[in-house]
C-alpha cells in the first residue's frame, strides 16, 4: 500500500486508443497524490494480452535491439505501431532496450516511441533514468511475455544472466542494469581477476594495532559475533560490495550497497538440512537502485534487504536469512570499544572511498527508483528493523542519537535502540539483538513501503 490520497484519474483519450485493438480499457493505476504532483496522472493501461499486431511489432523490435548495427530508419513503422497502439505496458520493454542502445538513432526511436504511448514529455538528458522512473512511480503493469523479451535483450548483451532470469517473486519490471558483468567466480576463488564487481571470500585481516592506513574518522561498518568484533572499511566495500566471510564461530555473507548506503549482514550457516552455504555474489543488477544478489551455488536471487529467496532452489524451499547487527561508525570510536577487533587488511581497498551522497549522486540517485515516500529526503539516514509484530520501522539517525546522547530512551513497540561504539543498534524486549543496519530512507521505503518512520 502506498501512502498518501489515492488518486483514480480517468482518461477518455486512452480508452479510445486501447478500443481499435480490442483491447479493453481499465482505470489507471491508483497512485498516491504526490506522485502525482510529481510525475503527473498516470495513461490508461489495458488488461488482457497485447493485440496480435503489437506480438509481431515486438519480436520485430527484439531483432532490431540485438542487430543495431543493421537497424534503419526506414523500419520505424514498429515504432510508430507501438507509439500509437495505446498500450503502456508496452512502455517497460521500451525502457531497457534504451539501458542498451548504442547507436543514437535507435536510442531517439525508444524515446519517441516510449513517451508517447506514455503521454509524457521528458524534461532532462537523463532519458532512461526520467522515462523509468514514470514507469516506476505509476507502477504500470508488464504485459505478457515482458519477462522472456526482457531475459532475451540483457542475455544478448550481458553473458551469464541466463540462470537469473527466471520467474519467482522478483519483480522483473524494477530490474535494471548496473554498468557492470556478474560477479560469476567460485567460492574462494577471488583472486581471479574479473570484469565485475570483486566480491572476496574468506578475506585476509590484520589487527586494530597494524591497521595504520585507516584515519580515525575513516567509515567502517561493525560486526560483532559471539563477541568476536571485525571491522569492515567503506574503502573496501565501496569496491568489494559483497563478503563471505567466517566470524565468531559463524558464517556471513555481508553484501554492501554504495547506491543506497546500506551494508547488512546474513548468516549463512545453521540452514535447514539440505540445504548448502549460500555464497554470495553481486549480479550486476540493480532493482530501484538497489543490488540484486544472488547465490553462486544455486543461482537463486536473494532479496539484499530482507535475506529472503526469491528464485530458483533456495525460493523453493523458503529460504529467508537470519540478519546480524551492521554498526556504522567511524575507526577511532570502533576501534576504541572493540580494542581487539580486527579489520579488513589495506590491499582490499583498491584506492577508493567514494561518498556518493556527496558526490555523483548528490542530486538523487543516478539509477532509477520512481517515487520516493516524502516523509524523509531520500538520502536520510535511518536504522531499520523489524518489529515482534512482524512490522518495520525506521529510526531517523539524527533524531535517534541525538535523543539517545541526551538520555532520552528510544523505543517503538518492542524495539529499543542503544547506541553502541558510535553507531545505534536495536534490541528486542528481551535484550535480544535484532539484526538492524543503516540505509538511505529512498532504499529502505521502497522495500518496506509500510513502514513506521520514528523521528521524522
Amino acid at each position: 500500500m502506498k501512502l498518501g490520497t489515492i488518486l483514480r484519474v480517468g482518461v477518455v483519450m486512452g480508452a479510445a486508443l486501447c478500443a481499435p485493438l480490442g483491447l479493453v480499457a481499465q482505470e489507471p493505476p491508483a497512485v498516491p497524490d504526490y506522485v502525482v504532483a510529481q510525475y503527473g496522472a498516470p495513461p490508461v493501461v489495458p488488461e488482457g494480452p497485447i493485440s496480435a499486431a503489437m506480438v509481431q511489432a515486438m519480436d520485430t523490435l527484439m531483432i532490431d535491439a540485438q542487430n543495431q548495427s543493421v537497424w534503419q530508419p526506414t523500419e520505424r513503422e514498429t515504432f510508430e505501431a507501438i507509439a500509437t497502439s495505446g498500450d503502456p505496458r508496452l512502455a517497460w520493454i521500451l525502457s531497457d532496450m534504451m539501458r542498451f542502445s548504442w547507436k543514437p538513432e535507435f536510442a531517439d526511436a525508444l524515446s519517441d516511441a516510449a513517451t508517447r504511448v506514455l503521454g509524457i514529455e521528458l524534461q532532462t538528458n537523463r532519458r532512461w533514468s526520467e522515462l523509468t522512473n514514470h514507469l516506476i512511480a505509476w507502477d504500470i503493469p508488464d504485459y505478457p511475455r515482458y519477462l522472456d523479451h526482457k531475459t532475451e535483450i540483457f542475455t544478448n548483451y550481458l553473458p551469464g544472466l541466463e540462470e537469473i532470469f527466471v520467474p519467482g517473486n522478483v519483480d522483473w519490471r524494477m530490474v535494471s542494469w548496473g554498468g557492470v558483468p556478474i560477479d560469476g567466480r567460485p567460492y574462494d576463488r577471488t583472486d581471479i581477476v574479473c570484469n565485475c564487481i570483486p566480491a572476496v571470500d574468506n578475506p585476509q585481516v590484520s589487527s586494530a594495532q597494524d591497521a595504520t592506513w585507516l584515519d580515525d574518522d575513516d567509515v567502517v561498518f561493525g560486526i560483532v559475533v559471539n563477541g568476536e568484533a571485525r571491522a569492515y572499511p567503506r574503502q573496501i566495500m565501496e569496491v568489494r560490495e559483497m563478503v563471505n566471510d567466517t566470524l565468531g564461530g559463524r558464517d556471513l555473507g555481508i553484501p554492501y550497497c554504495t547506491l543506497c548506503g546500506a551494508a547488512q549482514a546474513y548468516f549463512t550457516d545453521g540452514l535447514p538440512s539440505g540445504i548448502e552455504r549460500p555464497v554470495l555474489r553481486t549480479s550486476g543488477l540493480l532493482i530501484r537502485s538497489n543490488k540484486l544478489m544472488y547465490d553462486i551455488t544455486t543461482m537463486s536471487v536473494l532479496d539484499t534487504f530482507t535475506g529472503q529467496a526469491q528464485t530458483g532452489p533456495l525460493a523453493e524451499r523458503g529460504l529467508v536469512l537470519q540478519q546480524a547487527s551492521v554498526i556504522t561508525s567511524d575507526w577511532k570510536t570502533w576501534r576504541e570499544t572493540y580494542p581487539e577487533t580486527t579489520v579488513l587488511v589495506e590491499e582490499l581497498a583498491l584506492g577508493r572511498d567514494f561518498d556518493f551522497r556527496n558526490t555523483r549522486d548528490a542530486n538523487g540517485p543516478i539509477f532509477p527508483v520512481g517515487d520516493v515516500d516524502p516523509r524523509l529526503t531520500v538520502h536520510e539516514d535511518v536504522v531499520g528493523v523489524i518489529t515482534g509484530s512482524g512490522a518495520p520501522v525506521a529510526f531517523r539517525r539524527s533524531t535517534a542519537m541525538a535523543a539517545l546522547s541526551d538520555g532520552a530512551e528510544v523505543v517503538f513497540e518492542d524495539v529499543r535502540l542503544e547506541l553502541v561504539a558510535g553507531g545505534l543498534r536495536a534490541l528486542g524486549a528481551d535484550g535480544r539483538d535484532l539484526g538492524s543496519h543503516q540505509a538511505f530512507w529512498f532504499a529502505w521505503s521502497q522495500f518496506h513501503p509500510d513502514t513506521a518512520l520514528w523521528g521524522g
